[in-house]
């Protein structure tokens, strides 16, 4: 698949099967995550692989809402950034989350950006902290987001070019 193509017909998938996700595909995705660019090639981005059911049920309740597929996927991928070796810890996280979830559409397998960064629990905990104390990871480590990832339920139609929004376009 072209990558024009791909990027067209990704969509967030919050509904998976109970089918797991090949290893060979997992594989690519964090590939992709690995492969993605970092400022000044410092590569401070850590990515810890979910899939023990009672971790995605407690991690999908670390925010008010949005994070209910994380209880149903098959595998998670939390993105963190070392915050002591790069303070682009945030860019460098967002750019792997979205390659692997090109990565994942590649491979026919759906996935979800669920932000953490910046959000907080129904009890207004702070989310970071939250998904921190649940994987047990050290406080210097900042999370952008978790990237659910299972077999879609259903697949949605694909975005088309002729959607998409010139006004947004600039010229200087």
């Amino acid at each position: 698949m072209k990558l024009l193509e791909t990027m067209l017909s990704r969509r967030s998938i919050r509904q998976y099967t109970e089918e797991a996700i090949p290893e060979e595909k997992l594989n690519m995705i964090l590939q992709a995550g690995l492969l993605a660019p970092t400022s000044r090639n410092i590569k401070p981005c850590e990515f810890y692989v979910i899939r023990n059911k009672d971790i995605l049920m407690k991690l999908s309740q670390a925010k008010a809402m949005g994070a209910a597929m994380l209880k149903n996927c098959d595998t998670a991928i939390a993105v963190f950034g070392d915050s002591e070796k790069a303070d682009t810890w945030i860019e460098d996280s967002s750019i792997a989350l979205s390659f692997m979830m090109l990565m994942a559409e590649e491979q026919e397998i759906g996935s979800c950006w669920c932000q953490i960064h910046l959000r907080s629990s129904a009890e207004g905990k702070d989310a970071e902290e939250t998904v921190r104390d649940i994987l047990g990871i050290d406080s210097h480590m900042r999370i952008v987001g978790i990237l659910a990832l299972g077999k879609p339920e259903k697949r949605n139609p694909a975005h088309a070019l002729d959607e998409l929004n010139w006004d947004k376009v600039h010229y200087i």
